[in-house]
């Protein structure tokens, strides 16, 4: 039997607007799940690439993202840091469907996400 391609974590509706919530993965990277003004959801690992911060509890802005340690600003969209600020985050592919938040199997397993060029 084939495993699935993607997770399902759970209905978008308990995903606060401009928030974030936390997915563990065993023996691998803790995932930060994001909410954007506009309704979209993305997945990063929850790790800045600066001090290692959790991403999670930083302040969701457009499509970015503010680590709550030392302000640096990281898209959720590419996981790239913004500014002069230089570095990366592992991306977790996200899509939905029918109000549910699914998210790469294999990428959320690995802990290691897409890193966007």
């Amino acid at each position: 039997m084939m495993e699935p391609e993607w997770l399902d974590i759970g209905p978008v509706s308990q995903l606060p607007t401009l928030g974030a919530r936390t997915l563990p993965v065993r023996g691998g990277a803790e995932i930060a799940i994001f909410r954007t003004a506009h309704g979209s959801v993305h997945a990063l690992v929850n790790s800045c690439p600066h001090k290692q911060g959790p991403l999670s509890q930083g302040i969701v802005h457009d499509t970015s993202v503010t680590c709550p340690l030392h302000n640096w600003r990281i898209s959720l969209l590419t996981g790239q840091a913004l500014g002069e600020d230089k570095g990366c985050v592992p991306v977790i592919p996200v899509k939905i469907d029918s109000g549910r938040i699914l998210i790469g199997r294999a990428e959320a397993l690995a802990g290691l996400g897409a890193v966007a060029a």
